[in-house]
Parts: C-alpha cells; structure tokens; sequence
C-alpha cells in the first residue's frame, strides 16, 4: 500500500524591498483611509496603470507615490531607478533611528504634514480675493509628499549630507510632528494663510 504525503504550503505576502511588511500598518486619520494604498507589493512599480482612470493615483502604493516625488525636477526627472534606491536606503535610516517599520512612519509623517486648509483665488468683478477652502483627502496627501521631498532636497543640496540621509531625517521630524520638519512649516504656513482670509 502506497501512503499519500500531503504537503501544506504557507505563502507569505509581499515584503516592501524584501524587508518591510504592510502588517499592522494602520491610517489614523479617516479622511486619508481611503487615498492611502497599503497594498502588499515588493516592488513599488506600477509603470503608470492608474493614469487613465478618475482617483486612479489612489491605487498606487504610496511608497510609489513618494519615489514619483522625489524624481520630479532637473536632473532626477525620469530616473526612477535612482529614486528608488534613494527611498530603499532612507528607509533603512528610518528604521536605525526610530526602530519602527518605516511604512507606518511613513504614513504618520503625510497624516502630520497634509495641510487641511488651503485658499483660492476668487475674482468677482476685477477685483481678486482669496477664499479659505477645505483641501481634498487626494491633494492633502500630493501635498505632503511633495513638501516633504521638497524639503530633503533642500536640506541635501549643496551639503555633505546624502538626500537618504536628508530624506529620513525629514520623514521622522514630519511623523514627530516636530517644527523643524519642512513639511511641518509649509502646513502651518498655509493653514495661517488659510485662517487670515476665512
């Protein structure tokens, strides 16, 4: 008689860069819940599937999302490889100075950093106000990733110090809350602004 072996696999989800797990990575604020894409992939290339489709950039992981930033002007733009390898070593660095997945601080920084106010421009009659408006969950999140980018690519321009390094000091001074953050400066700029012409 021939006995049957049963053999049980277990699979695994996805490690982001083969180290970070998605698990227990939880969104705070409610408005942001639905924008931020915590879906499990190892590597965050989606090579522009969303671009046709309405709130399609809400399905990009968001790790994606921040790699997209940080290419935008001059030099970098374009080079997605070398944005990647920047965020990969940034995380690292997150993770040595704060000991927690750099996914979750990661996503504390953009709650901290999303302004909620914002102002327009109304013109009524030739004469130009500006008008306090509530800011979208979808812009909130373009905004803090774009202020916290923006403000590692000061903070390593003309420097000694790497843009990895920059990169993570500013995502855990934004996830801190800390003034010093750029992030945090630009938000409580715009929400001053925001709150003088209510």
């Amino acid at each position: 008689m021939s006995e049957q072996k049963t053999y049980v696999l277990a699979v695994r989800e996805p490690l982001l860069f083969g180290k970070w797990s998605y698990d227990w990575v939880d969104i705070k604020d409610p408005s942001l819940k639905k924008y931020i894409c915590l879906k499990p992939v190892r590597l965050p290339h989606t090579g522009g599937r969303h671009e046709h489709r309405k709130f399609g950039k809400a399905e990009v992981p968001i790790v994606e999302r921040l790699i997209n930033k940080l290419m935008m002007p001059g030099r970098n733009a374009g080079k997605k490889h070398l944005a990647y390898n920047i965020v990969k070593k940034a995380f690292d660095l997150v993770y040595l100075k704060t000991g927690e997945n750099p996914i979750q601080v990661l996503v504390r920084a953009i709650e901290n950093a999303a302004p909620r106010e914002d102002t327009t421009r109304i013109m009524y009659g030739g004469i130009v106000y500006h008008v306090s408006v509530d800011v979208s969950p979808l812009r909130r999140i373009d905004v803090a990733l774009k202020h916290l980018t923006e403000g590692a690519r000061l903070k390593a321009f003309n420097n000694p110090i790497p843009i990895e390094e920059a990169l993570a000091e500013e995502i855990v001074l934004a996830a801190n809350n800390d003034p010093k953050s750029y992030a945090i400066q630009k938000k409580e700029e715009i929400e001053r602004i925001a709150l003088s012409s209510r």
